[in-house]
């Protein structure tokens, strides 16, 4: 059945259907040996042949998702230019190409989703589904209560308001302060620019959760296949829909 070429390199396991797109624009994708460089082309993955960057891509497989608990020092990238670490290096015993959901900031440790499942990739980076990311920062000082406020309600970034976020002072340390901080948004090194716009730096950061699925105990390092019970924990239950009390519904219905 054909389909959309972002989407089959997703389902692939190459990398998100958002990242699949940015590569066929910069033409590094081809179909049957032709380079495509416009979205929206569809293709037969039984029939036709697919590469990115000169590789063959396989038609996907099973699909896993792992939680790691990224450390520092480690890029969320498939490779880097560079010459650092990359996240992928850390998944010894894994033989499917997994490629991590959205990212985690150089000098940031904590909570990475890896998968080869580009519809669940999509499901958690897709605004509309607000999946919350909970952290914790270490920052310089101590920020008044006026200025947590104001991160809670949304700062200017580049011209554009963030959304609402949760914040709790945990407890003061030596020249500085340690909180929580949920949000849902995904923009590049958001908490940290957040900080540094009330000037309390973030001087460590560690993302602790998706959703109610939390990176508890598991080693600096280390990664743990997720179930289908913890799939379920990254998304927020379903709001039921708004129903219409017996008596205003048939007064709605006289008044017609």
């Amino acid at each position: 059945m054909p389909e959309r070429l972002q989407k089959f390199l997703s389902r692939a396991g190459v990398c998100s259907r958002r990242a699949a797109e940015e590569l066929i624009r910069q033409g590094q994708v081809a179909v049957d040996g032709l380079t495509v460089a416009e979205l929206g082309l569809k293709i037969e993955p039984d029939r036709q042949r697919v590469t990115v960057k000169g590789q063959p891509v396989a038609p996907p497989g099973r699909k896993i998702t792992i939680l790691l608990n990224k450390p520092q020092g480690y890029v969320t990238t498939m490779s880097d230019p560079q010459g650092r670490p990359v996240v992928t290096s850390l998944l010894a015993g894994i033989k499917e190409r997994l490629f991590p959901v959205g990212r985690l900031d150089l000098d940031t440790e904590g909570a990475l989703i890896l998968t080869n499942d580009g519809d669940l990739a999509q499901r958690l980076l897709h605004p509309k589904f607000e999946i919350n990311k909970t952290y914790q920062a270490l920052v310089k000082g101590r920020p008044s209560p006026e200025a947590i406020a104001a991160l809670e309600r949304g700062i200017d970034l580049d011209g554009r308001r963030t959304w609402p976020a949760r914040i709790k002072l945990l407890g003061g340390e030596e020249g500085g302060s340690r909180l929580s901080i949920v949000i849902h948004e995904g923009r590049k090194r958001q908490v940290r620019r957040m900080f540094a716009a009330i000037g309390h730096p973030v001087v460590h950061l560690k993302r602790l959760a998706y959703g109610h699925l939390r990176l508890g105990d598991l080693p600096l390092g280390a990664y743990r296949r997720l179930s289908d019970l913890d799939l379920d924990l990254l998304f927020p239950p379903a709001k039921p829909a708004k129903k219409i009390h017996r008596e205003k519904f048939f007064s709605l219905q006289t008044k017609k």
